[in-house]
């Protein structure tokens, strides 16, 4: 299930620190009362009820000073992209001020939904915005009813399907799970537990084989649904499945569940119009071990090489790192981003469309290379 990211923002000493580890009741913060504590964003995954699966950003203060200070500030603002859900801290000693107003200007611009709170409501201010909730860090007065206030902003928020609108119940849905180097070991990565999950929830029936056991499964389960495969497999399992089923990639199903589908689909076909020499970013949403046969540094670049019969120039960034400026590069190719919340996603290939850049993502790129886009993209 994508996790909602929640940040808090605010200026230093507003209480953002203390708010947050009541909002989560851990100590998932550092609390002090010196101006500056939280120096970078602060990350916590978890379950927190009556919210779901969260990640929880605590965010350095955005009236920051000095050479280092403006690195915390662009740190914080920084976060923007990849937060769903804002919680705005005013201090409720000091009230709102330009810095607060700024903030609120740039979640409007980025379509941000927030929650606006006066903290050291045990101070009792006096100067509450319009719309604001006042609560104590202190405490604890007021979290609750932050937390189910943040709940019902959840709630709204659009629920895309994954794979559940394309099965009925009972349905046969085949998995291909390639088990080789790559492979994370004792576990399925991600999007495999997502569609998984997704599946058993609508009543479908998923089965999971490797590679070399497909031709095997497919004899023996029927009738088969739909076949959804790592892409690194498409070649090999695009001449197993018969024309007749319907064949598609995990990395296709996130870029369909991220929105941003039809946007890769035209940045795969970029490949065809690609001069020697161009500079492609290939770019991964988590950071992981580099093997010798690593997709993205290795595989996919030998694939493009083979498929288009030119030599290219290529950049490689991972994690949290994405070039603002992206006017140097020709094509960006984009893993499925399974660890990226959608807010982050969109803000990527937003970015790229703003800037006339073309971007596709893994599974569409190697559908593309490998002859069988147009199969496994025509029935989502």
């Amino acid at each position: 299930m994508e996790r909602t990211h929640i940040a808090f923002f605010g200026r230093r000493n507003a209480g953002k620190s203390s708010l947050v580890n009541r909002f989560t009741s851990q100590e998932l913060s550092i609390v002090s009362d010196v101006a500056g504590t939280t120096t970078d964003p602060v990350r916590k995954t978890m379950e927190l009820l009556p919210l779901g699966p969260v990640v929880i950003i605590d965010t350095p203060g955005i009236d920051d000073e000095g050479a280092l200070g403006n690195q915390r500030i662009e740190r914080s603002l920084r976060v923007l992209d990849e937060t769903d859900i804002a919680i705005l801290v005013i201090d409720g000693e000091q009230g709102l001020g330009s810095d607060e107003k700024q903030l609120i200007e740039a979640f409007g611009k980025k379509k941000i939904p927030y929650l606006t709170v006066v903290n050291k409501g045990d101070l009792e201010p006096s100067d509450v915005p319009e719309g604001a909730m006042v609560v104590s860090a202190l405490k604890g007065d007021g979290i609750e009813e932050l937390k189910e206030r943040t709940a019902v902003i959840i709630r709204e928020r659009k629920d895309r399907p994954l794979v559940s609108d394309l099965v009925s119940e009972g349905d046969i849905v085949v998995l291909v799970v390639p088990i080789d180097k790559s492979a994370p070991k004792d576990r399925l990565i991600l999007p495999q537990q997502m569609v998984i999950r997704d599946l058993l929830g609508a009543g479908a029936i998923p089965v999971a084989v490797k590679d070399t056991e497909l031709e095997l499964a497919l004899g023996k389960v029927s009738p088969v649904r739909m076949v959804i495969t790592d892409s690194q497999a498409f070649a090999k399992v695009s001449k197993i499945v018969p024309p007749d089923i319907p064949l598609t990639s995990f990395s296709i199903i996130m870029a369909r569940f991220k929105g941003i589908l039809d946007q890769s689909v035209d940045g795969a076909n970029k490949l065809d119009d690609l001069e020697p020499g161009s500079r492609i970013l290939i770019s991964e949403g988590c950071t992981h071990h580099r093997q010798c046969e690593d997709i993205g540094t290795v595989k996919l670049p030998g694939w493009i090489r083979e498929y288009t019969g030119k030599d290219f120039e290529f950049s490689f960034t991972s994690g949290l790192e994405f070039p603002k400026d992206l006017s140097g590069f020709d094509l960006i190719i984009h893993c499925g981003a399974c660890m990226l919340g959608g807010t982050e996603v969109a803000s990527r290939y937003q970015k790229a469309k703003d800037q006339g850049i073309p971007m596709t993502n893994y599974g569409i790129a190697i559908g593309k290379m490998k002859g069988i886009l147009d199969r496994v993209i025509s029935f989502i």
